[in-house]
This record gives C-alpha cells, sequence and structure tokens, in this order.
C-alpha cells in the first residue's frame, strides 16, 4: 500500500503488543517495520509470572468484562500455540481467617462458566488433608479448591509473533532504537530517526503512521521521542518473582491468599524448581534497571512461609527478576489497579497519526493487537479483515496433542534422548524438524556447547 513513504506503518516496541500488532498488519498486506531497542521481550514480556489466565483475583473487583475477554482468548491461543501453552492446575487452599469458602466457590463457578471453557476441565474441591497436594503445606491448611489455567513460555510467545510477522513481510529491527518521529509539513506522515545500536549511526526513514508500543517506556515516547502530541500517564508497577528449589514434588501449581489480601503463586518450573510471585510495587525508578528490591523478596520468601511447611531465607534463592507493567493510571492499592487496556489514538495538527498501547496484559494481546490493527485498517482506508484467531503460531501445526506429537518425534530420532526431544518440541513444536533437517545419528546435532545445547540448535 505504502506510496511516497518507506513503510505503512513504524512499530516502536518489541514486546508482546508490537510483535502481536506487527504479525497482524502483516497478515493483512500492509508494510510494517518494528523497531526495538534492546532485544526482543526484553523487559516486562520475559518477567511475567508466565501464564496465559483469565485472572481469578480480578472478579473481586468486578472487572468480569476483563475476566471474560481473557478466558476467551485464554482458548484462542492455546489451540494456537500448543507447543508453549499448555494446561496448568492450581490448587487454592483455604486458608482460616482469608475469603470464606462460600465466596472462593461462587468465584471459580463464574470462572468455570464466564469464558464458554470447552478445552479445560471445570473446578472441583481438593481434601488437601489426605493428599499429596496437601503433604507439604502446613498443617492446619486442610481443605482447598482447584482450577485450570495455562503455563506459557512468556519470552518464546513473542519470538514466534515476531517470526511469523517477519515471515509475512514485516522487518523486524533489534537493537534498533526509535530517537525520534516528527510529522511532515504535508502528506500527513512521520520522519522516524532510528539509531542502530551496534553501529551507532542514524539514519531516517517515513511511515504513514506511527504505533507507540513501548510497553513502560510509552508515556516517556510521548514526551520525549514523538513530537507534537500530548502525554498520556501511566502507573508503573513493579512485579517480582523468585525461584528456589522445588518446594513440591508433583506437577500442580499453588494460588495462595495473603493476608493483605494479595494473590502469590507457587509454579513448578524447569523441573527442579518452584517459581514465586508475584509483587505490585509503584516503580519510579530507571526503567533500564529493574531488579526486585530486598523488600520483595522478603515478602515472597515470607509468604512461602506461611504456607509451606518447608521455610526459605533469601539465601536459597537461586535467581530472581522483576518487570515493570504500565498500567491504566489510577489512584489507590497498585494490586487493585486495573490490567485491562486503552488503544489511544492522537492526530497532531499536520495530519500525522500515532496509536498508543496504554495498559494490557500478556493473555489479551491477541485481541489487543487485532483491535488495534483494525484502528489501522480503518485509518488507511483498506478492507482486510482480522484473521490471527484462525492461525496457529510458527510449530503449533501439529496433529493430536503435544505427547502424541513427542512421541512422534522420539519414533523419527530415536538417537535422541526422550528429554531432548520434549524440549525440542515444547520451545519449537513442527519447526523442530527444520531444526533437526538433515540429522540422522547423535554426531549430527554437532558440539555440545553446554549440557543439553547443541551446535545444530544454536545454527537455527
Amino acid at each position: 500500500m505504502t506510496t511516497d513513504f518507506d513503510t505503512d506503518i513504524l512499530i516502536i516496541g518489541g514486546g508482546i503488543n508490537g510483535v502481536g500488532i506487527a504479525r497482524d498488519v502483516a497478515g493483512r498486506g500492509l508494510d510494517v517495520i518494528l523497531c526495538e531497542k534492546g532485544d526482543l521481550a526484553g523487559a516486562t514480556s520475559s518477567a511475567s509470572t508466565k501464564l496465559i489466565h483469565g485472572g481469578l483475583r480480578y472478579l473481586e473487583h468486578y472487572e468480569f468484562g476483563l475476566v471474560r475477554a481473557s478466558l476467551l482468548e485464554r482458548e484462542v491461543l492455546m489451540t494456537a500455540a500448543r507447543h508453549i501453552i499448555s494446561p496448568l492446575r492450581f490448587i487454592l487452599p483455604h486458608s482460616p481467617g482469608m475469603r470464606p469458602a462460600w465466596l472462593i466457590q461462587l468465584g471459580l463457578f463464574l470462572y468455570d462458566h464466564l469464558g464458554g471453557r470447552k478445552i479445560l476441565p471445570p473446578s472441583g474441591r481438593v481434601d488437601l488433608k489426605n493428599s499429596i497436594y496437601g503433604a507439604t503445606l502446613q498443617p492446619d491448611i486442610t481443605k482447598g479448591a482447584y482450577y485450570y489455567d495455562c503455563w506459557v513460555d512468556d519470552a518464546r510467545l513473542v519470538v514466534l509473533n515476531a517470526l511469523d510477522a517477519k515471515e509475512r513481510g514485516a522487518r523486524i529491527l533489534t537493537r534498533t532504537e526509535c530517537v525520534k518521529a516528527s510529522p511532515q509539513p504535508e502528506g500527513g506522515g512521520w520522519t522516524v530517526t532510528l539509531k542502530d545500536q551496534h553501529s551507532g549511526k542514524s539514519y531516517n526513514l517515513t511511515a504513514r503512521l506511527v504505533v507507540n508500543a513501548a510497553g513502560p517506556w510509552t508515556s516517556g515516547c510521548l514526551e520525549s521521542v514523538i513530537d507534537n502530541v500530548k502525554t498520556h500517564a501511566t502507573r508503573l508497577v513493579r512485579g517480582s518473582h523468585i525461584v528456589v528449589p522445588k518446594l513440591f514434588d508433583h506437577d500442580n501449581a499453588y494460588i495462595f491468599q495473603n493476608p493483605d489480601g494479595r494473590i502469590v503463586f507457587a509454579i513448578p518450573y524447569e523441573g527442579d524448581y518452584s517459581l514465586i510471585g508475584t509483587t505490585d510495587s509503584d516503580f519510579k525508578g530507571n526503567l533500564d534497571k529493574v531488579i526486585a528490591s530486598p523488600e520483595e523478596l522478603g515478602y515472597l520468601c515470607d509468604a512461602v512461609n506461611r504456607f509451606f511447611q518447608q521455610q526459605i531465607t533469601e539465601e536459597d534463592v537461586v535467581w530472581s527478576y522483576a518487570g515493570v507493567r504500565p498500567l491504566l493510571d489510577e489512584e489507590g492499592d497498585a494490586k487493585k489497579v486495573s490490567r485491562d487496556y486503552k488503544l489511544d489514538i492522537q492526530r497532531t495538527t499536520g495530519g500525522a497519526i500515532v496509536l498508543s498501547v496504554l495498559g494490557g496484559k500478556i493473555t489479551t494481546y491477541r485481541k489487543l493487537a487485532e483491535q488495534a490493527t483494525d484502528k489501522l485498517i480503518d485509518l488507511l482506508e483498506s478492507d482486510k479483515k482480522a484473521w490471527t484467531a484462525r492461525v496457529p503460531l510458527p510449530g503449533g501445526d501439529f496433529e493430536g496433542n503435544l505427547n502424541y506429537f513427542v512421541a512422534k518425534m522420539e519414533a523419527k530420532f530415536p538417537f535422541i534422548k526422550t528429554s531432548l526431544i520434549r524440549r525440542y518440541a515444547l520451545t519449537y513444536g513442527t519447526r523442530m524438524e527444520l531444526l533437526l533437517e538433515g540429522v540422522t545419528d547423535i554426531s549430527s546435532l554437532g558440539a555440545e556447547l553446554c549440557p543439553g545445547l547443541f551446535e545444530c540448535e544454536v545454527k537455527y
């Protein structure tokens, strides 16, 4: 469509929302360039709790619309990326003095039915006193419930969207910072200055529209990068996580109700560990240097010690990470701020248009991208229809369930360890056959650069 412009759309930001929009736009036949000053998923999008979920706790704040939208998207994403998104059962222990059992059951009933659940099993009750799920908990915790959501490899989800966008014609420029976007005096477009972080050189290009999907940097872009627009404040909230040696020996997760009303998850992680998170702390520091604070580490350790028999200290933390979520600006308790999103369109006096993504959560990224692209399509007077709800992400196009696919790959590559086959399947899906193209024996994998990482995978 581009006429007298280098691209139809320039997207700032290589997180989940930016790549989601790039994929959708490219699939509708428009020319799109995405620039990211660091690497894909280099900030918030790889620092999540790694869940595709409806947000059970949002029911408490009457955000029924957000929960319904999230549950509907959970079903869509499970179908689109079955290799990196998998069902996960959550045990919800009932703790004395917390939310009453009847309220929890009501919430789970709504959670089961709000989103037209088809794939995942329904919720239910569990006797923790006589169950392996209660064996590691404090002895006074004897009753609970369970429900299902999904685990996701969050960074991989970003990469797959970027990969699909590129294969549909998008240009994905990592290590490339947008340092200025200025409206053109005539023509209603933008002159954009990009800086290559490797060479340090800057260059200009022109775009019909600009999309500001810079995550926690979105407000900063409106203030200092994109000219002649007004700034929209977002509330920056840091969420921190810790990883500790595994606290339980089964593949279910836990969701705990802390006395302060906050929810904390304990999730199986990489076989030998447990992932604990998250916190909600207002953030005002350097967005390029986000780490968990000592107070947050202590808070998460205390949460573990409140519910598990095994006690931990900060010395048991083998890794911690933190990300900053840009939430719609609201006053009050950070944990109650909405995780919904807003798509803001501004038009300069000369007619140049910028669309900014404010807020959002990883579960609803595809719908956000679809709605953003619908708006862009209208602005560019195109008639291309939405498509991403029906098309799997790269690697997600296998027949049957994941276990069937793994068994098929084990039969095809019997000389590769089952654990490695499964990791390839969980990371690349059907694309693992491209990774293993020409591999006929273990030596064909190439040098083992570190345990489990072979040369052929690095080359892929």
